[in-house]
């Protein structure tokens, strides 16, 4: 590559980083971040249905489709009592609209001659358009089923009536009132009738009346009429000081992680500390513009994000340590651990980015919400890494300044470890596998003997109400509460009333608790409400993440068999497994509680399980191209070696952040610094451990044809 075309590519790649920094920018400044019910407060909604339990769980699931539908992020749907659903919404400005659409039963018919000829159940679409024939807008409907058949036929009939009449006319009854009724146009033909599946309802709506007409019929129709109950606006989940904690351990663990980097690269490592810096402006400028709802468990795993975009960062750095070891030239070492580093960004990125999106696709809740944080932060590092460290790296080690103090650099050595660290790893694969599987095997016993503590969202339990005789201060009531061993209890608070939600207690527990919460508030409290409530995690909702999740991992198993090799992508999903049953059995040992903070951390593992294996697995396709005659035990053993300094320099980075959290942070959130804590020793162990020993395993049972084929033209050669 000419220099006169390295300097147009750096200069483009220089305008490209200016642009999204001014457009983050922007954001950042102009937009206000949407916070979730635990940062901010909401609104709380609580319906009766009219009907039995049955029919309680069916609104349920109705609902939640609603919920989603309006664009609320982190809801809280849960059952309570025999036949009522509460739901909170975080930071919504008009609760009077929520109730509006949440209440609607949605009973979509379409009749002919006051006969019903279509019900909802065969739509399976429907959307509101501008009318193209004049003012106003529409919904467009699309059928499914043997509902186009139907339509087909009503409208043959229809057809056939004269203009005018009452018989040419196809009425849209919403709850039982006529919302459209137009005549069956002039140009169907009798009894041929309008084919195609679609049609469109009419009624001269305004824009906000044709997307709510639409969301409650493409969300389904509500089994059972629903009343509100009850509706108010409740303060945040979590008190101030929790959410200070909080933020002084990100700064904390940001702060540790950028000294390592400088104290590891040196000028390098203080320039990578400025990319992040930008990537941590883009990845929230994301956020903001996909209107995505801060909560603090979102906001933990945005900070752990942070930490984790520093792996591509010490992949190029490391790999650009090896150019220089070969010629010393540091702006080219630069650049050629840029080009030498990106398929390993790439692979790891792209099975990252497969996982997110089929979780956004395929699963809802959480789960989805998850999806979305994932696939900002994700391509935010991507542009971090690629785009904006390039430029700062390669301009400043291509100054004569630098040129001539290769030290100041950071790059102008391999480091203690690679210089120093020779051993052979694979001898006896079959040694680690035992060792992994005795790990496992001790983790899952964990399972077995004392079980996973499931969370509220997974199991239910107590939803208690209380009336104080003053103010409430939730923070207060929250500390007296955790004093008394009930720290896992969410509370919020609305004027002089304080909720309570809590895990599965009994008759004795609710007492004690009633009477700490009457000793932290002024002039005592008493109880109006003691309900059982269902889990917010339905079963529907943990059926649609387990089927996201198991399709995600085949996603990224095919990926990795197409780009390295199938044998690689097995051991890869062998290693993430072990790194799931290993992180649940623990925390079933240690008797923390499992809950969706947990499923968030648990998804955060296995995106880390797989990137560790393919950055393992891409020096491993390097080094195998190049020593086609050397034995692939030893090969796979040189690729761990090697790449021993970038796991250990990316795991400290993240290490800092999580240990601030941990120390730092508060209830929840300490649990899922725990959670994280152990899937990155996991992730990072189940590498050497699982990982590499499955693959030469499979190799030995089921080596490549092509190896043979490979030496064949080398020799030739």
């Amino acid at each position: 590559m000419s220099r006169d075309t390295a300097r147009r590519g750096l200069l483009v790649r220089a305008l490209a980083a200016l642009g999204v920094l001014v457009a983050s920018a922007f954001l950042l400044l102009t937009t206000d971040p949407r916070l979730g019910l635990d940062l901010r407060g909401g609104t709380q909604i609580v319906l009766e249905a009219r009907g039995d339990s049955d029919a309680a769980d069916r609104s349920l699931e109705v609902l939640r489709r609603r919920v989603d539908a309006l664009g609320v992020a982190e809801p809280v749907i849960a059952r309570s009592g025999e036949n009522r659903i509460v739901v909170e919404l975080p930071g919504v400005q008009d609760p009077e609209e929520a109730v509006k659409v949440l209440g609607r039963t949605a009973q979509l018919v379409v009749q002919r001659n006051g006969e019903t000829v279509l019900t909802g159940e065969g739509i399976s679409d429907a959307q509101s358009v501008r009318n193209p024939q004049g003012a106003g807008f529409v919904v467009t409907i699309q059928f499914q089923g043997d509902a186009p058949g139907k339509w087909q036929e009503v409208t043959g009939k229809a057809a056939c009536e004269p203009s005018g009449t009452p018989g040419r006319q196809i009425a849209f009854v919403l709850d039982g009132k006529p919302i459209s009724a137009p005549e069956v146009s002039l140009d169907t033909p009798c009894g041929a009738g309008q084919a195609g599946g679609a049609t469109t309802i009419t009624g001269r709506f305004s824009a906000e009346e044709a997307e709510e007409l639409a969301l409650v019929i493409r969300s389904g129709a509500l089994p059972v009429p629903v009343e509100v109950v009850e509706q108010r606006t409740v303060g945040a989940t979590l008190g101030a000081e929790a959410i200070e904690a909080s933020a002084r351990a990100a700064i904390i663990g940001i702060a540790l992680t950028s000294v390592f980097l400088v104290f590891a690269y040196r000028l390098a490592g203080l320039l990578a500390v400025v990319a992040l810096a930008g990537y941590a402006g883009v990845a929230y400028a994301g956020l903001l513009a996909v209107g995505a709802t801060l909560t603090l468990p979102g906001l933990a795993g945005f900070v752990l994000a942070i930490g984790m975009a520093v792996d591509a960062n010490v992949l190029i750095f490391e790999r650009a340590r090896e150019e220089y070891a070969r010629k010393p030239h540091l702006r080219r070492a630069a650049e050629g651990g840029f080009r030498g580093a990106l398929s390993a960004i790439a692979d790891s990125n792209v099975t990252t980015l497969l996982a997110a999106g089929l979780l956004f696709w395929l699963a809802t809740g959480p789960v989805r919400g998850f999806g979305v944080t994932l696939t900002i932060g994700v391509l935010a590092s991507m542009f971090s890494a690629l785009v904006l460290s390039r430029v700062l790296v390669v301009w400043v080690l291509g100054t004569r300044f630098v040129a001539k103090r290769p030290r100041l650099s950071g790059l102008h050595t391999l480091g203690w470890v690679r210089q120093r660290l020779s051993v052979v790893l694979y001898r006896r694969p079959s040694l680690w596998l035992l060792s992994a599987g005795a790990v496992v095997l001790v983790a899952v016993a964990g399972l077995v003997v004392r079980g996973l503590n499931l969370g509220v969202e997974f199991t239910g339990g107590r939803m208690l109400d209380f009336t104080a005789g003053g103010s409430v201060d939730a923070g207060r009531v929250r500390a007296a509460l955790a004093g008394a061993g009930f720290s896992d209890v969410v509370v919020s608070s609305s004027g002089n009333e304080v909720s309570l939600r809590t895990g599965p207690i009994d008759d004795a527990q609710s007492s004690r608790i009633g009477q700490v919460v009457s000793s932290a508030v002024d002039g005592g409290a008493r109880q109006d409400g003691n309900e059982l409530i269902g889990p917010s995690l339905s079963s529907e909702l943990r059926r649609n993440a387990v089927i996201g999740l198991a399709i995600a991992v085949a996603a990224q198993l095919g990926y990795l068999a197409v780009r390295f090799d199938w044998r690689l992508g097995v051991a890869t999903v062998a290693a993430l497994l072990s790194d799931v049953l290993v992180l649940v059995g623990v925390f079933a040992w240690l008797g923390k509680t499992a809950d969706g903070v947990f499923l968030a951390a648990l998804l955060t593992v296995i995106g880390y399980s797989v990137n560790d294996s393919v950055v393992v697995f891409d020096r491993l396709r390097s080094l195998r191209g190049s020593r086609l005659k050397a034995s692939y035990p030893d090969v796979v053993s040189d690729a761990v070696v090697q790449t021993v300094p970038r796991t250990v320099n990316t795991g400290i980075g993240v290490l800092f952040v999580l240990s601030a959290l941990l120390v730092l942070g508060d209830g929840s959130l300490a649990d899922f610094a725990t959670a994280l804590l152990i899937g990155l020793v996991a992730g990072t162990a189940s590498t050497v451990v699982t990982a590499a020993p499955v693959a030469l395993w499979l190799e030995s049972r089921w080596p490549r044809r092509a190896v043979s084929a490979e030496r064949t033209v080398a020799a030739r050669a």
